[in-house]
């Protein structure tokens, strides 16, 4: 291929990165809030179309609808793509994921009938708003939760585990004083209603009836409200001690305090697909490829 059509189509690419990716160009925020705007409508599509009175009235405009959002979102997959160099790395990414899973299930209805509903997984790439609006705070505390979440869960697990030893025990317990007569036909039966009970659920549809059954329900109802606060203290712990950490390190408070601290922006490495690049960086923090489009 000649050098000049070489360079026209990497501009070509190049263009269609900035406009598709970067959320801080005046054409990529117009795209992704454009994008924003037609998911919304996708949903709302579904959503209305699973009224029955609105689907058998509008069934065809609601057809027609779908399928012009989704050819719309077809070519934009495509163009994510095809417009960087490494293709796996949007592909398998977690948007990737959620971009190919909200295009495909159309496609399957000439195979499979009736998936159609499952268009509204669309709703999940409303977590493009974060980055149009760059609200970078919030991304921030939901990677404290989720490492707060990541170091409780050990403790989470033994706690999980006790819990269900507990919902045996008991369960096999009311078993033995309930009997079938009242509804505990099994000891899984029994133990399903143990936790159900423990959990605050309460369907209602076994009841102990005899007076040592309903004390030993009352125990476990008491028992379930603490079971309830384990879990949320646990997680509710390590984020208080996660946000101490962050604000004492270098990414915390002295970081805005340094005058020499540089705003981190929303602009995607064409080449592998990494974020957080200074403002006035000219190549990527990751893999050094040019960031000049």
């Amino acid at each position: 291929m000649p050098k000049s059509t070489t360079k026209i189509s990497s501009a070509w690419r190049r263009k269609i990165h900035e406009v598709i990716y970067e959320a801080d160009t005046p054409v990529g925020k117009a795209f992704d809030v454009t994008l924003l705007i037609v998911i919304i409508i996708s949903v709302l599509l579904v959503l209305l179309e699973s009224v029955p009175a609105l689907g058998a009235k509008y069934a065809d405009e609601f057809i027609l609808a779908e399928w012009i959002i989704t050819v719309f979102f077809t070519i934009e997959y495509i163009l994510r793509i095809i417009s960087i160099n490494k293709p796996t790395k949007y592909i398998f990414s977690f948007y990737g994921i959620i971009d190919f899973l909200s295009t495909i299930p159309l496609y399957l209805t000439f195979f499979i009938g009736g998936i159609n509903a499952l268009l509204a997984v669309r709703a999940l790439r409303l977590l493009r708003v974060f980055r149009i609006l760059k609200i970078t705070r919030f991304i921030g505390e939901a990677d404290k939760l989720s490492k707060a979440i990541k170091s409780s869960l050990p403790k989470i697990l033994v706690f999980l585990f006790a819990v269900l030893v507990i919902s045996i025990i008991m369960g096999t317990i009311m078993y033995l004083v309930e009997g079938a007569e009242s509804g505990f036909v099994s000891i899984p039966v029994s133990i399903y209603w143990c936790i159900v009970t423990l959990t605050t659920v309460g369907f209602g549809d076994i009841a102990p009836v005899t007076p040592m059954g309903q004390f030993l329900a009352t125990i476990i109802m008491i028992m379930g409200y603490g079971i309830i606060a384990v879990p949320t203290g646990i997680v509710s712990a390590e984020y208080t001690t996660g946000g101490k950490d962050s604000d004492d390190s270098d990414n915390g408070k002295l970081q805005i305090e340094d005058p020499n601290y540089r705003h981190v922006n929303t602009q995607v490495c064409q080449n592998c697909m990494a974020r957080k690049h200074q403002d006035d960086a000219e190549y990527c923090h990751k893999c050094g490829y040019s960031l000049d489009v």
